[in-house]
């Protein structure tokens, strides 16, 4: 198969952003994509770029979330200006609903805890008056919301595509079809066997969603991830009217509206339960009363990469030079950085972002022997 600066395990949207990101600045990179029989938290993504409400206890976290949505706009146009592929990208900021007048008071000191750390977005509370001016159709029950500027959406199948064919355009090698099943570090670098295939590389970046808790020893690093399932519906295509997305709600440049989303603890079980998406599907009618009459035309569930704490995971081994694992369940929020700011810490460039604060070290977990 022959060798390459760096291989990246994990087609997703992380890995894939990663990869985008270091094939562009001329590393000779592959890509190792196991296909969609792996659990791909990038297919039932809800396609957020979110911002408010990120990095509560981690103030990081919340000035990375912003970073990536400031640089958002640019990301997507270099995308579509380069593979002419329409990633649906919008930035008219998004909402928090409110059902009372205590869970608004609360949501304004989670969020002046979050503005007051270095970097973090700035917000607003709107009264149901304000509210109904950027948000129609709402039903009786929302008495408010938070508002973002920086927030946004955008179409995840499609930000995929792009990053995909993106990679390729600048020269990256996509291995489809298998996944790695061993990495055998030799030397200053790594063999890895895929399928029955073996690929050299002098770096390894594990992107592989789940899949890196057990990738991760086998290059002297533990990474304590479980699954964490959502499930989400989508109804037929309306006519436009939110503009803006909500939380749990959105609209897409099609005209689908999402509704969403669960967070179940059921193992690698990926499948829809009728308790939940009645449940999901009471909430959208509750929020917006139109949809009562929409047709439902998808459900899925879908496995997130979670974490102890829910904060992402970047890590290099200190036991195998050239090891990095990249752990996220923010794969659309985070792609911008995830294609630029990230790499130019993998490569270690001047001005780098110092990401010590989302090691594994957080966990005191210990490193694999």
């Amino acid at each position: 198969m022959g060798s390459f600066e760096t291989v990246v395990i994990g087609g997703g949207l992380v890995g894939t952003a990663a990869a985008y990101g270091l094939a562009g600045r001329g590393v000779t990179t592959a890509l190792i994509d196991e296909g969609d029989i792996a659990h791909r938290a990038s297919r039932g993504n809800f396609c957020l770029v979110w911002v408010q409400g990120k990095g509560d206890g981690s103030p990081s976290y919340a000035a990375w979330a912003r970073e990536s949505a400031e640089l958002f706009p640019d990301f997507g146009r270099e995308l579509q200006d380069s593979t002419g592929v329409d990633i649906g990208y919008s930035k008219l900021g998004g909402v928090k609903l409110c059902f009372s007048d205590t869970e608004m008071a609360e949501r304004e000191v989670l969020l002046e805890r979050i503005k007051a750390y270095p970097g973090a977005a700035d917000f607003e509370m709107m009264d149901r008056n304000a509210l109904d001016d950027l948000v129609p159709g709402l039903g009786p029950d929302i008495v408010g919301a938070s508002y973002c500027i920086d927030d946004g959406h955008c179409s995840a199948p499609y930000l995929l595509r792009a990053l995909h064919a993106g990679f390729l355009a600048r020269g990256g090698r996509y291995l489809n079809g298998a996944g790695a099943r061993q990495i055998r570090p030799r030397g200053k670098g790594f063999t890895i066997d895929v399928g029955e295939r073996a690929i050299e590389t002098e770096q390894v970046i594990l992107a592989a969603g789940l899949d890196n808790a057990r990738l991760a020893p086998m290059v002297g690093l533990h990474v304590p991830i479980k699954p964490n399932r959502g499930q989400i519906l989508v109804t037929e295509r309306l006519q436009p009217i939110l503009n803006v997305p909500t939380n749990f709600i959105r609209q897409t440049q099609e005209g689908s509206i999402m509704i969403g989303d669960s967070h179940e603890d059921v193992g690698f079980d990926d499948g829809t339960t009728a308790g939940v998406t009645g449940d999901i599907a009471r909430y959208g009618v509750r929020v917006f009363p139109f949809l009562a009459g929409a047709r439902i035309v998808r459900v899925w569930g879908c496995l997130r990469t979670w974490p102890p704490d829910g904060f992402p995971i970047y890590d290099q081994s200190t036991s195998h030079a050239g090891a990095f694992v990249l752990n996220c369940h923010s794969g659309v929020s985070l792609a911008a950085n995830h294609a630029t700011r990230l790499v130019e810490w993998i490569r270690n460039d001047d001005g780098a972002p110092n990401l010590e604060a989302f090691s594994t070290d957080r966990f005191d977990i210990g490193v694999a022997a």
